[in-house]
């Protein structure tokens, strides 16, 4: 048997393949973001087989003020729980476990779609290439304990929809991307962008209070926007001493991608692009890590579990393109 369709054990949660299906907004959601019918079709259709061990949802808005597109799913309030219920039957009944990418968009939202006032770690714009972004408010206290409710009561309704766990988005420039990144974060108090301890302060206090109020079995995965690739950026190093400190707060899963509001490391042309990462993450940290990025071949994917890069596969582009190809995958490796 291939080491991409071999099972995987994860604290309590047993997958029954190491290919995960990586979070790709769909728009699909019905008005107000709730889970459509049509949405529940597409996943049914990329998960037949029981060929995918893992389905992380695609990013989920934790308030209004947060959602970053028109047609974006939401984990708002609780009238969206049905729908995540119909949904997590549907990939359940597939042989996947399910988790939910919870998300803020930060300086990432605009006011013409949300209604409300942009807000970021600090009052920097970020540096994104579309024209329309708006100057953010820094975030005051308030802000911040209000984000920190809204990401738990997220994993709540996740958890009360039958789901195994949620992800927290930290990466491609979104909210706890801008106070990870020191690019955008400019703070100067316990949330400082001069440290990692300050840059992470905000994530360790979503983990915590969503370990509180979920129990020790819920699964919590981050997604760590790893490296920047623009000058002044964060760095590997920083990404190991962050996901570290993860791993404290009780992070099960890590989930490394890169490159802050788009920008990309012009070397990254092989498949797995993040592999560098990945290595030095699951050889320094001790947790499990998702490599996600450009793998579009089964060969690739094989080949960095064997020389142990990462401990499971994110195929994305791929799979979007082909819902057949876990099934066709699994016959090369395995014929």
């Amino acid at each position: 048997m291939s080491l991409l369709f071999s099972g995987f054990k994860i604290k309590n949660i047993e997958l029954n393949t190491k290919l995960v299906m990586p979070p790709m907004a769909s728009e699909k959601a019905d008005a107000g973001g709730i889970v459509s019918q049509a949405l529940c079709d597409y996943y049914d259709e990329k998960t037949k087989g029981s060929y995918i061990g893992l389905v992380i949802i695609e990013h989920s808005y934790v308030s209004p003020q947060g959602k970053a597109s028109a047609g974006q799913l939401s984990i708002s309030d609780d009238s969206t729980i049905e729908g995540f219920k119909k949904l997590a039957s549907v990939l359940h009944k597939n042989g996947a476990k399910v988790i939910a990418q919870i998300s803020h968009a930060g300086a990432a939202a605009r006011h013409k779609i949300t209604g409300y006032d942009v807000l970021s770690s600090s009052s920097v714009m970020i540096p994104r290439k579309a024209s329309d972004y708006e100057l953010p408010r820094a975030m005051m206290q308030e802000d911040i304990n209000k984000v920190i409710n809204d990401f738990v009561q997220a994993a709540r309704r996740a958890k009360e929809a039958g789901l195994d766990g949620v992800e927290i988005h930290s990466a491609h420039g979104y909210l706890l991307n801008q106070f990870f990144s020191p690019i955008m974060n400019k703070r100067t108090d316990k949330y400082n962008g001069s440290s990692i301890k300050g840059r992470t302060r905000l994530h360790i206090e979503i983990i915590e209070a969503i370990r509180k109020i979920t129990g020790p079995d819920f699964f919590i995965a981050v997604r760590l926007g790893a490296c920047d690739y623009i000058s002044g950026g964060s760095s590997l190093e920083d990404s190991v001493e962050a996901c570290l400190l993860f791993k404290k707060a009780g992070v099960d899963l890590l989930d490394i991608s890169g490159g802050f509001c788009g920008y990309t490391n012009p070397e990254l042309e092989e498949e797995g692009w993040f592999s560098r990462i990945t290595q030095a993450v699951k050889e320094k940290v001790g947790v499990p890590v998702i490599l996600t990025g450009g793998i579009v071949s089964p060969e690739a994917a094989e080949k960095i579990l064997q020389e142990e890069k990462a401990d499971l596969i994110g195929v994305g582009r791929a799979l979007l393109n082909d819902s057949d190809w876990p099934k066709k995958a699994k016959q090369k490796l395995e014929s």
